[in-house]
């Protein structure tokens, strides 16, 4: 599933080829989506919210995307090959000569103004990770209200908590923190979770801004991919075996060092 960080760099490429600029046609595959409705609309912004992404009409409309594992938008040119085959567009928004194709977003569904605050999975968001002005108090205040013994790697990957963070982050953030993913997350002092956060926003700043995003931090480096799908490899900083196991009712695959994790231990060192 796309993470915030690409979620950001695609709403950046949307907002740079479409913001301003008049919807002229729109198809769609999407079962109830009214998509004459946006003809003569104009966009008045795209931005990302976690994992979900927001083309805004001046009118107050919002079209709501969310890709889950298979899905992507395009922009392309009038006449310009597209890279996927046209059978997999859900929506193709023409703004003029540019096309913005939704290929194989499992959501994609038109809200009318102010829908959003009583949509069921934007409505309880967390803070956006990546936003400028992310609130990590907001977050911590809502890492705490989560039931008590929750793990780590559980409550990063919660959107109600902070959203934005899948699974590559979480586990290359709980890496460098040096927690263990299955340690409850009320182990930790706030400065501890807080730092926790700060790190997996540093991780996510870098990927977003490498990649063809917009600088969203200055300073920020490339980082290696620690653990993630390093099953069975060595730890690049000790040498010990990275483990694998899926976690929480999501099942995603958690990945760690069991040396430089270990369960209940306190951070040494640094990363």
């Amino acid at each position: 599933m796309p993470e915030g960080d690409v979620l950001h760099r695609t709403a950046a490429t949307l907002q740079r080829w479409l913001a301003g600029r008049g919807v002229t046609a729109a198809t769609t595959r999407a079962p109830g989506l009214p998509a004459g409705r946006l003809v003569g609309q104009r966009v008045a912004g795209v931005e990302a919210s976690g994992k979900h992404l927001l083309v805004r009409f001046a009118s107050g409309d919002v079209l709501h995307t969310h890709l889950r594992m298979s899905g992507s938008w395009h922009v392309y040119s009038e006449g310009e090959r597209w890279r996927r085959p046209p059978a997999q567009a859900r929506l193709v928004l023409t703004c003029g000569e540019r096309l913005a194709v939704c290929f194989n977003a499992p959501v994609v569904e038109l809200l009318l103004p102010e829908g959003e605050k009583v949509h069921p999975a934007l409505a309880g968001l967390g803070p956006d990770i990546l936003a400028e002005d992310f609130d990590a108090d907001a977050a911590r205040r809502r890492a705490r209200d989560r039931p008590g013994g929750l793990a780590l790697g559980e409550l990063l990957l919660d959107q109600r908590v902070v959203a934005g963070v899948g699974n590559i982050w979480r586990c290359e953030a709980l890496f460098l923190e040096r927690r263990n993913p299955w340690t409850a997350q009320e182990s930790l002092t706030d400065a501890e979770l807080d730092a926790l956060l700060a790190t997996a926003r540093r991780l996510m700043q870098a990927s977003a801004a490498r990649n063809g995003g917009p600088p969203l931090r200055s300073g920020t480096q490339p980082a290696p991919r620690w653990v993630y799908r390093r099953h069975g490899r060595p730890c690049r900083r000790c040498g010990t075996l990275v483990a694998a196991r899926r976690q929480g009712e999501q099942a995603r695959t958690a990945y760690w060092c069991p040396a430089c994790q270990p369960p209940g231990r306190e951070r040494e060192g640094g990363s």
